[in-house]
Formats: structure tokens, sequence, C-alpha cells
């Protein structure tokens, strides 16, 4: 991984635990971004004007958070940013991969969390009415001493989040290099097709043809398996390619502009703007400043 003087967490989890929790208070975010091959799910409050970093998402973020990250090689950060609380509290919990065996995911009792998983290598934002659910089995966990109840209360917790219809990813997939997982064969041809394709122009007629469907039964099926637009999907999946480039990379903003299949510099600064909240500078000089305080 080549992103720009991030960390390689080494996490306190041994081998012989199936997880690591951590409990703080304090009153301010100081770790630098970073990435582990743990996952980690992460709850803090009163920590309105934070800003969090996954990935190529940067959001400012209420009182409350709860982030699942699964991507081993998705680089994260919470930054103290606009914040002003000296009260913050904070619950991280790491473990492996392993914390459920794959024969177990297998079973259809267990898919919901298999699919959270898969999603969450992106990172997986929670809503305001999962964290209230939440909240009270964290503080149980955070308290229960015996190692067997700790871990049957972990899959509880999983098993509540796997529940949650509103999650919503934080990370581009191209960004994050996540695997794409479908059940449809059609929409995995299509998705495999973009991300081979994304330099190039594409078209709704010749990606209709491909699954043997009409161009509006096509945009329907795709945003209904998706939950996006075509367009929208082809814009992410570039956008993501580009805010790669724009970290590991000395190009031009307009040479990656053209790189990654935008038609001309205004339009990608503008799209970028749009779906970024900042301009490809501003991105470029504020990940770039944010890690060179590690020199």
């Amino acid at each position: 991984m080549d992103f720009i003087n991030s960390i390689a967490e080494i996490t306190p989890l041994s081998e012989k635990d199936t997880f690591y929790i951590a409990v703080r208070k304090k009153e301010n975010f100081t770790f630098p971004i970073h990435c582990h091959k743990e996952y980690e799910l992460t709850f803090s409050e009163n920590v309105t004007g934070v800003r969090r970093v996954v990935g190529d998402s940067a959001e400012v973020i209420n009182d409350s958070d709860l982030v699942l990250i699964t991507g081993k090689e998705l680089e994260h950060a919470w930054e103290q940013h606009e914040c002003k609380s000296k009260e913050i509290h904070e619950i991280t919990i790491q473990f492996s991969s392993d914390l459920i065996p794959q024969s177990l995911l297998e079973k259809n009792q267990f898919f919901p969390i298999k699919r959270m998983i898969e999603r969450a290598q992106k990172g997986l934002c929670f809503p305001l009415e999962t964290i209230k659910k939440i909240r009270p089995l964290l503080l149980e966990l955070a308290k229960e001493e015996d190692g067997f109840y700790a871990t049957i209360k972990l899959w509880e917790i999983l098993y509540q989040l796997s529940l949650c219809e509103k999650s919503r990813t934080l990370a581009s997939q191209s960004f994050s290099n996540a695997a794409i997982h479908t059940d449809s064969r059609r929409v995995h041809l299509i998705q495999n097709y973009i991300n081979a394709h994304f330099q190039e122009e594409i078209r709704l007629e010749h990606l209709a043809q491909m699954v043997d469907m009409n161009t509006t039964a096509f945009s329907r099926f795709f945003k209904q398996r998706t939950g996006k637009s075509l367009s929208d999907y082809i814009i992410s999946i570039r956008l993501g390619h580009a805010a790669r480039l724009l970290l590991e990379t000395n190009q031009s903003i307009s040479e990656i502009s053209y790189a990654c299949g935008f038609n001309n510099l205004s339009n990608f600064n503008r799209l970028f703007k749009k779906y970024r909240n900042c301009t490809p500078k501003e991105f470029k000089h504020t990940y770039t400043n944010k890690n060179s305080n590690l020199l």
C-alpha cells in the first residue's frame, strides 16, 4: 500500500484473544491516519465537529458516531477538526476475521453478518437510531469480565448491526479496493466491465445489450440492485481512482482527470466538489498536510 505516510498500526490484539476492547474518556483525537488487518468497530459520543476520514470519505460528524471497518488496507482516522468537547467518550473494538468462522458465515443464519462484513470493506456508518439501540449493548460488553460471555455479546452486537437497513458505506469501491459482492450474475458482469473500462466512454446502450435488456429496464434494474443510478456508479468508480492518483502520484490534476475518464477538467473539478465536498486540489492538500505531520 502506497498511501502517503499512513501508519500500518500494530494492534494490541493477541493471537489467543477473540477481540480487544478499549474504553476511553478524552479531550481530543490525536492518532494519525492508519490501517490494520483487524476488523474495527468504533463508537464515539460527544464528538460534534469531529471529522471522520475513511478512505476517500471525509465527513464532519454530529454528537454520536458508529462505524465498522473490515478493509485491512482502508486508511481511517478521527480528527479533532472543529470539536470543542472536553468529554469525548470512545469505545473501540478490534477483532480478527476469524472471530466468526467462515463455516458459520456460510450458514443462512449468519448471512446478514457476512453481508455486513463484506460491505464494511469500504467502511460502514450506522444511523442514530441504530446507535441508540447498540449503545447499551456496548456499555454492557465493556463491563463483562468473562471472556466467553463477552464474545457472545459481541456476536449479538454484530448481528443487531447487520439487521440495520439504513447503514451506508463510506469509501468508494475503487479507492478501497473492495471486492464486488452481488448475487446477481448480470450486475457482477456490468460492475466488472465498468471497473475495467472506467477510463473509456461507457455507453448505456452497450451495457444494456451485454445483459440482453432494453435501456429503460436496465437502468431501473441496475439502480434496484446497486442503490445507485448507472451514472452515479460510474462517477463513483472514476472519482475513487482519481483520489488514489491524487495521493499516490505526482500527476497533475489535469492528467488525472483525463486518466480517469472525465471528458474535461472543469467537469472533473465540478463533480469532485459535488461528491467529495472539496476540490481535487483541496483534497490533496488536506491529506498531504495531515500525513506530513508524521515525518
